[in-house]
Parts: C-alpha cells; structure tokens; sequence
C-alpha cells in the first residue's frame, strides 16, 4: 500500500484510473450475445446461463412454490432487519413525491407538468460473487411506489438453478413476482428485446460486473432506458488527524471485498492518518471472509498525500466517487461544496454499509465517474414528466403574433399558419 504524496493535477488521470475494461473490449461480446437473444430468444438466453453461471436450467421463471419455499428459509431476525430497511427505503422515497407544477404563463396561457410512472420496467439484482438482495429493495420499492405496472426482477442462478431464497423473500415482501433466473448480459439482452418468457421493458435499473454495465449502454441503442452506468463499486474517503483510523479501515474494505475491480481511495491531509489507516487494513484484512478478493482490490486502492482541503475537494470533484465518506474536523466545508459524488456520508459514526442497507437512502449509483453527470437512483427515476398547455382566446390575442414571427423567422410557413387560423377566428368571434 503506497502512499502517493501531493500528486500534480496533470498526473490525476492516470493516478485515478479504475481497473476496469473499456468499453470497446466488451462491446463485441455484448453484441455477439445481443444479436442470438434477437433470434432465438429464450434457446439463447438458457445457452449462456449454461455457459456462463453452469446452470442447465428447462425453466427461466422462478415458479410460486420457490418463492413461497424461500419465506421459510430466512430467518425470523433477517426477515426483521429486512423489513426495518424496506420501511426506512419507503420513507424516504415516499417523500419524494411532489405535487404537479401548473402555472399561467400569461392571461389564457396555463402550463403544467406531471409525472406518470415508467410502466415497464426491469430491475438486475446482481448474484455472483454476492447475492446482492439489498439492491431489490432498492429498486422493487421506488418501482413501486411510483406505480410502475410491469415490473420484471432478473437475477443469476447457481450452478443448482436456484436463486438466493433471501432474494426471493424480499421481492415478495415488495410484491415482485415476476422474477426470472437469468443474469449478465444474456438478462439486460432479454430485458431490451423480449423473449418467449422474458417480458420487454422500456427501462432496465440495477448495478452490476463491468459485462453488464457494458450491455445496459448497448441497450440504450435498441429503444430502452437505463437509470445509469453502475458497474464495479468504489469509495473515496477524505479524512484527517480527527478520524478514527480503524472505522476507515474498515469502510475501505467493505468496498474492496465486494470484487476484485472494485476501487477504494483514501485523501488525506495528514501522513500519520493515512499511515494509521494502512496498519488497520492489514490487521482487519486478516479475518475477513472474503480476504482474497478484498486483497486484490485494495492492490488497485489509492492513498493519496494532499496539502490542504482545498486540493483535497479539487481531487475529490476530479474524481467523482460512487460513495464518498467524510470525515474531518470540518466536514460541512466538503458537504456545501462538493459537487460530484453519487452518495455521501458524513461523520465518522456514517459507515457507508448504513446506506447500502438500511438508512434510507438509494445504493444504486454512478460509478467510473458517471457521478459528474448521473444522479443515482430515487423515485424520479422511475416516472417520466409529462408536460400539458391549455390556451384560451385570450392567451391567443397574447402570444399569437410572437408565434408567427418567429416560426416565419424559421421559415416554417405551416407553423405560422397554424396560429394564424387562430387569430383570424378569435378575431371574428
């Protein structure tokens, strides 16, 4: 674990490069796969769940007996923390919800706006190195209290066929039945065209491998929407001489065991810290489960020197973390300036695991630096606006001429006579 000290803002490129592959290496594949789930539909669907997860499977569909199995093979203290989450999710998105926005633009001109809900939508729970059945709660309760009619759940099976029965539980907790045993590529594939089984959808949510990140961009190319690039995980955490070494530690690990392309980046403005936090690393990497993979990740992590939190919010916003986790002495000096981050944590008592499970808030988000420009998932995601006008003969006297000097300034004749008919007829009245 090297630290990198007041690295020069030519260098940061290349200094903060996630370990992933370009697009360009996927594409090919994505397309290859894409082009059989056109043709052959589910034949092709169950061939790559047999090649790629090792699941010889007759069946996609997750039938009502597996569901109604998997409720008696969770626990009782699981299903509570599960229900404890799902209730604090639903708060939080609930409050989101906001009133139509009317307005009269001028006398007999009224504009509004509201928000209808996406009615297909498709929801990727990632199942491979994690069974990942937090992330159902994190779209199956938004997609629900927007009112999305068709909701379809895809996520990866073992090599038995069977899916995670905790999955199962918490998408029937949130009222998801359509759920199919399918993931990777070959499920963002039969999402975007349909197949004999698999509904099409107009929109498809949900974080996964550098493979299904690649082919959710792909499917934007064939009439679906995506909430946004969410691939590998990552974490940044900004933290001084005030910060508790081990906590950090341990947040930069829950990251790193999540894969071996995950990143994890610590900026400091003490050398001390970030020495106290390696040590940490070390010591807690020892008994963690998944130290192997938390290992490799942590090859790719960065710690980084830098003078004053003024570089430090520079390098930050350079970056644009997934997650980013405060904590300094002055914490509200990153909090009212930063401006690319897809999640943040403040305090030293906010792990960033609080939100992937159980505060409320959404953990699908931006990664590979998409936070400069994607937000992460909320309950806008799930709905479209819609925009509505109503003119009167009055708001026609009133913006009638604009209209036709403008649209003749375009050279649009139809466009003017359209008002035109108008005016006359107003006139005549």
């Amino acid at each position: 674990m090297k630290t990198i000290q007041f690295p020069k803002r030519e260098d940061w490129s290349e200094l903060l490069k996630r370990p992933t592959r370009t697009f360009k290496d996927i594409e090919t594949t994505v397309d290859d796969i894409f082009k059989n789930i056109q043709q052959t539909g589910d034949e092709a669907v169950l061939k790559y769940t047999s090649m790629f997860d090792g699941a010889d499977l007759k069946d996609l569909r997750v039938t009502t007996t597996e569901i109604e199995n998997a409720q008696h093979q969770v626990s009782d203290p699981l299903k509570s923390a599960i229900q404890l989450a799902k209730s604090n999710i639903s708060k939080f998105h609930e409050a989101q919800k906001t009133e139509p926005v009317r307005v009269e633009t001028q006398p007999g001109v009224t504009c509004w706006q509201a928000k209808k809900p996406i009615q297909k939508v498709g929801l990727y729970i990632p199942g491979g190195t994690a069974s990942l059945f937090s992330t159902v709660l994190m779209l199956a309760v938004p997609a629900k209290i927007a009112g999305c009619s068709e909701i379809v759940l895809c996520t990866p099976p073992n090599k038995e066929g069977k899916i995670n029965p905790v999955t199962l539980y918490t998408a029937e907790l949130c009222g998801i039945n359509k759920i199919f045993k399918v993931g990777g590529i070959q499920a963002i594939g039969a999402m975007t065209f349909g197949t004999e089984s698999i509904p099409k959808v107009y929109k498809i949510f949900g974080p996964g491998n550098q493979y299904v990140t690649v082919a959710k961009q792909v499917s934007t190319t064939f009439d679906v929407s995506i909430d946004m690039p969410a691939g590998p995980s990552e974490l940044l955490i900004v933290a001084d001489e005030t910060a508790n070494p081990e906590f950090v530690a341990s947040d930069l690990l829950s990251q790193a065991e999540h894969g071996v392309d995950s990143q994890v980046v610590l900026v400091s403005t003490d050398e001390d810290t970030i020495t106290a936090v390696q040590r940490a690393i070390k010591e807690q990497l020892e008994v963690l489960p998944r130290k192997e993979m938390a290992s490799k990740a942590i090859e790719n992590s960065k710690f980084i020197l830098v003078k004053d939190q003024d570089s430090a919010l520079e390098l930050i916003d350079f970056y644009g973390p997934e997650h980013f986790i405060i904590s300094t002495k002055d914490d509200d000096f990153y909090v009212d300036n930063i401006n690319n981050a897809g999640s943040v944590f403040i305090g030293k008592y906010t792990p960033e695991s609080a939100g992937d499970y159980a505060s409320g808030t959404n953990h699908t988000l931006p990664t590979n630096g998409y936070a400069k420009q994607y937000s992460g998932v909320n309950l806008d995601s799930f709905n479209k606006a819609i925009t509505y006008q109503k003119i009167t003969e009055e708001g026609i006297k009133g913006i009638g001429e604009a209209v036709e000097l403008m649209a003749e300034a375009e050279g649009l004749q139809a466009h003017k006579n359209a008002m035109t008919l108008r005016r006359k007829a107003v006139e005549n009245n």
